[in-house]
C-alpha cells in the first residue's frame, strides 16, 4: 500500500526534514515507488508538485528542498498502487473546491467497492479507489449542508461518512483545507508535535541529525502526521483502527479513539473536545 505525511504548524514552517526521509521510502528504504506528489496551502491556494516517477530519485521531489516552502498545511503521499495505472492522474494527493476552500486528501488503503458516483458533483478524473473516494466524501458533505457547516459539524460529518467507507476496505487518510487537518486510522498512523522545548531527532530512513533549536522560535508548534515513524528518537503516538483526530494550528482539537482503546461510561469511542 501508499504511505502517507501530513503536517500542521501554528506558524508557517517547512517539511524539508521530514520529506526527505519519507521519500527514501519511494524506492530506497521501502517499495512505494508509483509516483509522489505533495501540496502546500499557501493563503488561498496550493502549491503541488506531483511525479509519476519513485519519490526517491524524482526530480521534482528534488525541488522541494530547493524551494524550502513555508506553509501552515503541508499533505504529502507516496504511492504504491493497488487500483490504477501508474500515472500523473493517479498520482495523490487529489484536490477539489468545497465552500470556496480547496480541500487536499491522500489515501493509504484499499477499497474493495465503490459508491455509485453516477449522479454526484463531485467526479473522479482518475481511475483509483482513492480520488472516488475523496469525491463521494465531498458529495455527501454537500448534500448535508447547505453551507458550510462549523469544524464540530464537519468533524462529526466526516466521522459517519467515512465509517460507510470503510466497510468496503482500508481506508487510513489525511485530509486538509488549510484551515485544519483531520487523519483517520484503519491500519497504521502515526503522529507527535514539536514544541519547546525543542531537541535533536535522527531520521530513521538515513540517520540525518536536526536540531530543532537552530530553527525553531519558542512559540513554535509543529505537528507531523505519517504512517510509521520518520525519527528514532522521538515519541510517536500510534493511533488506533477506527480512530479520527484534528489538528489546527498545531493543536489537537478533537479526537475519537479507536478500537483498542478503552469504552468511556458513555458507551462511545474515545473523546471529542474542541478549542
Amino acid at each position: 500500500m501508499c504511505q502517507l505525511l501530513g503536517m500542521n504548524c501554528n506558524t508557517p514552517t517547512d517539511i524539508v526534514f521530514s520529506f526527505e526521509g519519507f521519500r527514501r521510502r519511494a524506492g530506497l528504504t521501502d517499495c512505494h515507488s508509483d509516483g509522489f506528489g505533495i501540496a502546500f496551502f499557501e493563503g488561498k491556494g496550493i502549491r503541488v508538485f506531483r511525479d509519476n516517477r519513485p519519490g526517491h530519485s524524482s526530480p521534482i521531489a528534488d525541488c522541494i528542498k530547493q524551494y524550502n516552502i513555508k506553509s501552515l498545511n503541508v499533505v504529502a503521499h507516496i504511492r504504491k498502487a493497488t487500483q490504477g495505472d501508474v500515472n500523473i492522474e493517479n498520482t495523490h494527493p487529489f484536490i477539489r473546491e468545497l465552500w470556496g476552500e480547496n480541500w487536499v486528501f491522500a489515501h493509504n488503503g484499499n477499497l474493495t467497492s465503490l459508491p455509485d458516483m453516477t449522479e454526484s458533483i463531485f467526479q473522479p478524473i482518475g481511475s483509483t479507489d482513492s480520488e472516488t473516494a475523496f469525491c463521494y466524501m465531498l458529495s455527501q458533505l454537500k448534500s448535508r449542508f447547505a453551507k458550510k457547516p462549523n469544524e464540530q459539524d464537519i468533524f462529526a460529518a466526516i466521522q459517519e461518512i467515512t465509517k460507510e467507507l470503510t466497510q468496503r476496505g482500508t481506508f487510513n487518510f489525511i485530509l486538509s483545507n488549510g484551515k485544519w487537518m483531520i487523519a483517520h486510522c484503519s491500519t497504521n498512523l502515526h503522529y507527535l508535535t514539536r514544541k519547546a522545548p525543542f531537541g535533536k531527532a535522527q531520521r530513521i530512513d538515513d540517520d540525518n541529525v536536526i536540531d530543532f533549536r537552530d530553527y525553531a522560535k519558542e512559540t513554535d508548534k509543529v505537528t507531523i502526521i505519517t504512517t510509521f515513524p520518520l525519527t528514532k528518537d522521538e515519541h510517536w503516538n500510534k493511533m488506533m483502527s477506527g480512530g479520527f483526530v484534528m489538528f489546527k494550528d498545531s493543536d489537537k482539537v478533537a479526537e475519537i479513539l479507536g478500537v483498542e482503546s478503552e469504552i468511556i461510561d458513555d458507551g462511545t469511542l474515545g473523546v471529542q473536545t474542541f478549542a
